[in-house]
């Protein structure tokens, strides 16, 4: 990271707003909703069912297009930027976690977390080093060439973690990225994931429904009602 990435938000949300029409229904899902999130930070968005968490993800991830408002990665405005250059910046500067982990069934742990890399342009040595790298450090030493079917759900879903560090990312977004988990499981693949985050420095933006988890992270933004309000970690 250069020495001016740091003065500057990964992740700028700036009045955000998305509108979805059900049958002659106007349903506001985002009604101004701004954020920064800055680099080494990982912050919880928590908020009801059906507040619009998985469309602010998505709007972030340049999936989606707001109806108003900006979307401000690594301090590029990415409102005006065809397919292909918002397809870029989402190979570059960010990874996804999922609830499921969407692994390539076919191929292994290893190969999962080196294809990504490959695709970027890397050699395979490069791409299987890096991938043995994370895979080890979440304890996978002994699962690398394992299928995703031969893999625990922790398995699997440490498996995705690496995959979306791969390409070492400024930025992480995760959608219930321990929901699909048992509480034991998750409570451990969560703790491994904020070390593995930190350790590498990269930003996140974590939508859970598990307010203990929330708890620990850096900050705490609450969608509700269209808007982002911080919270203090330790009001959760």
């Amino acid at each position: 990271m250069l020495d001016n990435e740091a003065h500057i938000p990964v992740l700028r949300l700036v009045e955000l707003r998305r509108t979805f029409r059900q049958g002659t229904r106007e349903i506001s899902v985002l009604s101004g909703a701004s954020v920064d999130v800055w680099p080494g930070q990982c912050v919880a968005l928590v908020g009801p069912s059906g507040a619009g968490k998985s469309t602010l993800l998505h709007v972030a991830g340049l999936l989606e297009t707001p109806d108003s408002g900006q979307v401000i990665v690594a301090g590029r405005d990415c409102a005006t930027l065809d397919d292909h250059a918002r397809t870029r910046i989402r190979r570059t500067d960010m990874g996804f976690i999922y609830q499921f982990h969407q692994l390539l069934p076919e191929f292994s742990a290893l190969e999962n977390v080196a294809i990504p890399q490959m695709l970027m342009g890397r050699s395979r040595r490069e791409g299987e080093d890096r991938a043995r790298k994370l895979l080890t450090s979440l304890g996978l030493a002994e699962r690398l060439h394992h299928r995703p079917a031969e893999l625990s759900g922790g398995e699997q879903q440490r498996t995705a973690i690496c995959r979306a560090l791969a390409n070492r990312p400024r930025l992480i977004l995760a959608d219930e990225p321990t929901g699909n988990l048992d509480p034991k499981t998750s409570e451990l693949v969560f703790h491994e994931l904020l070390t593995l985050f930190r350790s590498e420095g990269v930003a996140a933006l974590i939508a859970t429904h598990n307010l203990d988890l929330a708890s620990r992270m850096d900050r705490v933004v609450v969608l509700d009602g269209g808007h982002l309000v911080e919270i203090s970690p330790q009001a959760v």
